[in-house]
This record gives structure tokens, C-alpha cells and sequence, in this order.
């Protein structure tokens, strides 16, 4: 039995197939294999291309180098190391999501100088100026940015009302942030440069407060649509008053001078009036008489009796009958008047004589 056994594993030892040995040829052929596979991985690792909007930095056993020429740059494989940065503009939101546009209150909502809340959105927009710094001196400096802006957002915003930041103040509000932005920047150096904030939209942060502030607004614009209103209508009405003052003005003046012209006429017939009365003072006096007494009584009639019988009636009636007859009954002397009546009629003819005298 035992013999048998021994005839088996000679029988399988002697069938077994031999493996085949490895021929120079084939060493040689692995070795090519590596070499060329060394090489290409030498080639291609020595080279890199920076573009136009791009810096890098050459690291060699550790030591970084800014690289800032573009084109086609060479470096030793598998000892230099090249990071490239990308210095384009480029930026980040605040208090909203950029892809949603969803509003992120941890970062929007702040609070103003008189003590209301409102939602602010800013976009900030940087570059990287130093690759080095930007690589080696922070981790994250994208995040020390943002973080710098929210803290100088939030303190320029508490020192505005929310009218300001509403309305009229945006322009101011995002210049003290910019400079005080930079200005920290500068401490920090991380090798990023800002390049500006802006105020995307600023609201209340709710309905309720919103309708009230658009209600506010609205009185504010209808306020400032009423001013300018009124000033139209000044302008409108303020030459047309200044017109009518204007001829006003002239028609005093003129009204002045006619009053003048006549003052100046009655000093000049009163002067020679007088000139007259220092001439003849007691003829001057008795004309002046009767020119009075003509005005105080112009229905008065004159009888002038001149001696003969023949009597004058001043002034003259009409020819008619009746008038002629009562004239006669009226002014006819009595028997026993007549001398009276002479006298008296002779009296009146000189000085009726003198009057026409004095006339003349």
C-alpha cells in the first residue's frame, strides 16, 4: 500500500506543469516601462501655465514665492509645488442667499439709532492682491472679510435712524462702512483687497412695520408734491403781483405828479391874484365879493335903476308874458318910494359901474 502511494505522487509529481522563467527580455521591457512612465510624469509636473487673471505661488521645501507673470513658467518635479489663485473680482452676499435670494436674519436684521429693526442686505465685493498672505497668513480669510463687514455694518448702522437707512442716507451709510472696512482690512492683512460694499435693499422686517413705512413714505412723497406745487404757483402768481404792484406804483407816481401840476397851478393863479391886490386892494377885494357871492347865490336877480325910470334885471328872463308882467308887478316903484327907490337904484347903478370897473 505504501508502495503504491509512492507510485501516485511520482506519477503527479512527474505530470505537474513547471512554471516558466522570466527572461531577460521581459526584465528589459519593465524597465523601459518605468523609465518612460517616470519621464512623462517628470514632464508634465515641470511645467505650468498661469493666465491672465491668475497669480501664483512656487513652493519650494516649503518656502512660498508670489509668481504674477503670466504664461508658460518651469519648476522641479516632485520638490516645487505651484498653487494658483484666482485675483479677479469677486464676492459674497450678506443677510441674503445669492442662489435663493431667501433673507438670512442672523445677518440682515440690525437695529437703528432710534431703536427699530430693519433688514438690510449688502453685497461685498473683494480681490486677492497677495497670493502668499492669502494662502499662508489665514486659513480662512474670505470668512475674517465677511466677519469684519458684518461688525462694521452693524456699528454703522446703530448710529443711523431708519429713515436715513430707508431713504436718503444709503450712499453716506455705505461710504463709513467701505472706509472702515479697509481701514481694519489693513490690520488683519490677509491679502485681500475690498473693492466695494453695496446696499442691495433695506426694509422692515415685517408686514406690518413695511405697510406703515410705505405709508410714510407715500406722505413724504405727497409732501414733496405739495411744496412743489406751491412753488409752481409762486412762480406762477409772484410776477404777476409784481406787475400789479408795478402799476400801482406808476399811477401814484402819475396821480402824484397831476397833483403836483395842479398845486403848482393854483400858486401861480394865487400869486398873480396877489400881484393884482397889491395893486388895487379895495377893487381886488369887491370882485373877489362878487365872485363869491355869484357862487353862494346864483339864482340872486340885480335890479339897476339908472335915474330915468329905466330898469335892468340881471340876469335877463325869457320873453314871455307872464314873466315880463310879474317882473313889472315885482320890481315896479310905489308913488311914495320913488325917491327912496332912485336913490337906492342909483346907489345900485354905481356900484354896479364899480363892479364892471373893477371887472375890467
Amino acid at each position: 500500500m505504501d508502495d503504491f502511494n509512492m507510485n501516485m505522487n511520482n506519477m503527479r509529481n512527474r505530470w505537474k506543469p513547471r512554471k516558466p522563467k522570466i527572461g531577460k527580455a521581459a526584465k528589459r521591457t519593465a524597465a523601459v516601462v518605468a523609465v518612460v512612465a517616470v519621464a512623462a510624469l517628470a514632464a508634465t509636473d515641470c511645467t505650468y501655465q498661469i493666465q491672465e487673471q491668475e497669480q501664483a505661488v512656487l513652493t519650494t521645501f516649503g518656502m512660498p514665492k508670489a509668481v504674477t507673470e503670466t504664461g508658460l513658467h518651469f519648476k522641479i518635479p516632485l520638490i516645487q509645488r505651484v498653487q494658483k489663485v484666482n485675483t479677479t473680482i469677486q464676492g459674497f452676499p450678506i443677510g441674503y442667499q445669492q442662489d435663493t435670494n431667501e433673507v438670512v436674519s442672523n445677518e440682515g436684521i440690525m437695529i437703528t439709532s432710534d431703536y427699530n429693526f430693519i433688514d438690510v442686505d449688502f453685497f461685498v465685493e473683494y480681490r486677492i492682491t497677495e497670493p502668499v498672505k492669502y494662502l499662508y497668513t489665514s486659513q480662512e480669510p474670505v470668512e475674517i472679510l465677511k466677519s469684519i463687514a458684518q461688525s462694521c455694518i452693524r456699528t454703522v448702522i446703530a448710529s443711523y435712524s431708519v429713515d436715513d437707512v430707508l431713504t436718503t442716507g444709503k450712499s453716506e451709510i455705505q461710504a463709513k462702512i467701505r472706509e472702515m472696512i479697509m481701514e481694519k482690512m489693513e490690520q488683519q492683512d490677509v491679502g485681500i483687497q475690498l473693492v466695494n460694499i453695496t446696499i442691495q435693499d433695506s426694509e422692515p422686517p415685517t408686514q406690518e412695520v413695511m405697510r406703515a413705512f410705505k405709508a410714510v413714505e407715500t406722505a413724504k412723497q405727497g409732501k414733496e408734491t405739495a411744496v412743489n406745487n406751491a412753488n409752481k404757483y409762486r412762480n406762477e402768481q409772484l410776477p404777476q403781483a409784481e406787475a400789479q404792484a408795478d402799476q400801482i406804483i406808476q399811477d401814484a407816481e402819475a396821480a402824484k405828479q397831476v397833483r403836483i401840476n395842479e398845486a403848482e397851478a393854483e400858486v401861480a393863479r394865487f400869486n398873480a391874484m396877489y400881484e393884482e391886490y397889491v395893486k388895487n386892494p379895495e377893487v381886488t377885494k369887491q370882485r373877489m365879493f362878487y365872485e363869491a357871492m355869484e357862487d353862494v347865490l346864483p339864482d340872486m336877480k340885480l335890479i339897476i335903476d339908472d335915474g330915468t325910470g329905466t330898469q335892468k334885471v340881471l340876469p335877463l328872463d325869457s320873453f314871455t308874458g307872464e314873466t315880463n308882467a310879474a317882473s313889472d308887478d315885482a320890481y315896479e316903484p310905489a308913488a311914495g318910494e320913488s325917491g327912496a327907490g332912485t336913490a337906492e337904484g342909483t346907489s345900485g347903478t354905481q356900484q354896479a359901474q364899480n363892479t364892471q370897473g373893477g371887472d375890467r
